[in-house]
């Protein structure tokens, strides 16, 4: 009997001590979560400038132990152990703010690249394009350099042209041979066909001359005349069947009886004579070769 009284005793202190200990904290932290309350709050009513899109994590709600800042014996005693669900349900609003953030993260990269791809393709054709640029600019320089040259050609074979137009009326007697005929005769002797030889025989390979053969002959009017061309003929003959001349090279006429100019006095033949002069062009010969 007295150890069951003595049990009871014991158990009665311990609940009183309980008791007390668990109202000395409920007003302990009834004084003291009357601010924290006000400033939570406040801090709930006023929106957060950076972030315009979300609304803002509401704040914890202090209703226990495991929520306050001052434990008490009683929580400590009373409280459930917390769970999966307990922590779950605190953490959710974390992770789906992180997830938040995730997305916002994978949006930015997404359209970083995106700038950054088309800023490189915009670079790519710039390139593109001087390379075409400087492409043209060398072709047309080019162009323009065989356009020079061409011109330059063409105003060397034009100045050329001029020149050697200019120099076609220059020709010059180099040589004068005289073939005698005797009267009535219009046959090449011996002597005069070796003098037509040594005239003819140079000009093988010779170019811009001509030769002007002159015949004259005694008598009066057309019959003087006819006498006249037919000695030039047979010289002409001679050059062009012996020696290859162009007839086109030869310029041939018949004088008759016209006087000769023989220094300061005027004389008349005797018979036949022919004058051969060889012409020739200097100037278009030394530009040929």
């Amino acid at each position: 009997m007295q150890v069951q009284m003595k049990i009871r005793i014991l158990v009665t202190l311990l609940t009183s001590a309980a008791l007390t200990l668990s109202a000395f904290a409920q007003q302990a932290n009834s004084g003291s979560s009357a601010p924290q309350t006000a400033s939570a709050t406040q801090t709930a009513a006023t929106p957060q400038s950076g972030d315009t899109t979300h609304e803002p994590l509401p704040p914890a709600t202090k209703g226990d132990f495991w929520d306050g800042d001052d434990p008490n014996l009683v929580n400590l005693v009373t409280h459930p152990f917390a769970n999966k669900k307990y922590v779950q349900r605190l953490t959710r609003p974390i992770k789906d703010r992180l997830n938040e953030l995730d997305q916002l993260t994978t949006s930015n990269a997404a359209a970083i690249k995106d700038v950054d791809a088309r800023a490189q393709h915009g670079l790519q054709m710039a390139s593109e394009k001087t390379n075409l640029a400087d492409q043209h600019a060398t072709d047309a320089a080019g162009k323009a350099q065989v356009a020079s040259l061409a011109a330059t050609e063409a105003s060397t074979r034009v100045s050329t042209a001029e020149q050697k137009v200019g120099s076609l009326d220059q020709y010059k007697a180099s040589a004068l041979t005289e073939i005698r005929f005797a009267p009535g005769q219009t046959l090449l002797s011996k002597n005069a066909k070796d003098a037509l030889d040594q005239i003819a025989a140079p000009l093988k390979n010779e170019r811009s001359y001509v030769i002007e053969v002159r015949g004259f002959s005694s008598g009066h009017g057309q019959t003087a005349i006819a006498a006249s061309q037919k000695m030039a003929d047979s010289v002409v003959r001679y050059l062009v069947l012996n020696h290859n001349i162009p007839v086109y090279r030869i310029y041939m006429l018949g004088m008759g009886n016209a006087p000769l100019e023989d220094g300061a006095k005027t004389t008349r033949i005797s018979g036949g004579r022919v004058e051969v002069s060889l012409l020739k062009n200097e100037a278009l010969t030394s530009a040929q070769r």
